[in-house]
């Protein structure tokens, strides 16, 4: 049965910084395409990055460039979302979630409706 557990989720001020981590149990994270969505209260969810599950190419939002970094410890069986330089827009609840593949797939853009696993998702507060 596929179980991901997230954390990392708190408030921080502007500036700051943050690393989200989503874990896998009973299975590897390494033939799945992983990504990062992000929700706001009041709008639809939205794909922040990705990594693909053959080469760990990646994929950023053109608003996280720069600034957020994605990777996986395949020791750990573990995925990270590295956050600097924080600002109230980033305030969202996060989620990792997990893309099926057969065979190598490389990331784009993520869709919520392309992805199959999902974590139950960790607060982020970006504020004074």
């Amino acid at each position: 049965q596929v179980q991901l557990v997230e954390s990392g989720g708190a408030l921080v001020q502007p500036g700051g910084s943050l690393r989200l981590s989503c874990t896998a149990s009973g299975f590897t994270l390494d033939r799945y395409i992983i990504a990062w969505f992000r929700q706001a209260p009041g709008k639809h969810r939205e794909g922040v990055s990705c990594v693909s599950s053959y080469d760990d190419r990646s994929y950023y939002k053109e608003s996280v460039k720069g600034r957020f970094t994605i990777s996986r410890d395949h020791s750990k069986n573990t995925a990270y979302l590295e956050m600097n330089s924080l600002k109230p827009e980033d305030t969202a609840v996060y989620y990792c979630a997990l893309q099926s593949c057969n065979g190598p797939g490389y990331c784009g853009p993520p869709l919520p409706d392309q992805y199959d696993y999902w974590g139950q998702g960790t607060q982020v507060n970006v504020s004074s």
